[in-house]
């Protein structure tokens, strides 16, 4: 069996630093006197004195006192029963405050504080037009003015003719017979394109239909139109 050379050197050691209750605290600890023992509520917060107050400076008290007595031998010649009576007939019943209920389970709420009553319809400014609207409309009425009398200035001087509807609607007539032309050319061009003429022919006829379908639409939206004579 194997033993270390070294160990000899390891018992001395080990015994020069080894003492008793070393890792357990002191050998001798200070015992507490038996006079020092925990009393009742001696841990809980205690409050400051309380100070005497003056007996002379006491605030005014708006109930009797205890000592206080009650005045005596006052009479009263009113009869209650008729009173309450009289004020019973002649007196208005109660209106009751109209209730809205929004559960099956019958849980009222006020009306007036639910929103649902139309309070707006009663105010003064009700259905009145606000300025600002008839400021507006007023404008368009003075623009509209100074349009028709620039146009009639124009038409008096016949440097303006207006298109009869007879005319119009030739003139839409025409633009949709020119476009149906456009569009079955369009119509003809091949499926690949790949040559620069193709592709100019192609934007080509893609923007005369769109400039004849822009004037279509403004043709028959706008049924009066003036045209000059230059």
């Amino acid at each position: 069996r194997y033993v270390s050379i070294f160990r000899p050197s390891v018992k001395l050691e080990a015994q020069q630093n080894k003492a008793p209750c070393k890792t357990m605290g002191p050998a001798k600890v200070a015992v507490p006197s038996p006079k020092n023992f925990l009393q009742k509520h001696s841990k809980e917060p205690k409050l400051p004195a309380r100070k005497k107050e003056d007996s002379k400076k006491l605030p005014a008290l708006s109930v009797p006192r205890r000592t206080d007595h009650p005045v005596m031998g006052i009479k009263s010649n009113k009869n209650f029963i008729t009173a309450n009576a009289v004020a019973a007939i002649t007196g208005m019943p109660k209106k009751a405050q109209p209730m809205y209920v929004d559960r099956r389970q019958g849980e009222k709420y006020l009306l007036e504080t639910s929103g649902l009553v139309p309070k707006y319809i009663f105010k003064k400014d009700y259905g009145v037009t606000p300025k600002y609207v008839t400021r507006r409309n007023e404008e368009i009425k003075r623009a509209q003015k100074e349009y028709e009398a620039n146009v009639s200035e124009h038409l008096k001087t016949k440097a303006m003719k207006r298109l009869s509807d007879e005319e119009r609607k030739s003139l839409v007539q025409g633009l949709k017979k020119k476009w149906e032309e456009v569009y079955h050319e369009f119509q003809g061009l091949p499926v690949q394109i790949d040559t620069i003429s193709k592709k100019l022919r192609k934007e080509k006829l893609e923007l005369q239909l769109k400039q004849l379908e822009h004037d279509i639409e403004e043709l028959e939206k706008h049924k009066v139109i003036y045209i000059t004579n230059e």
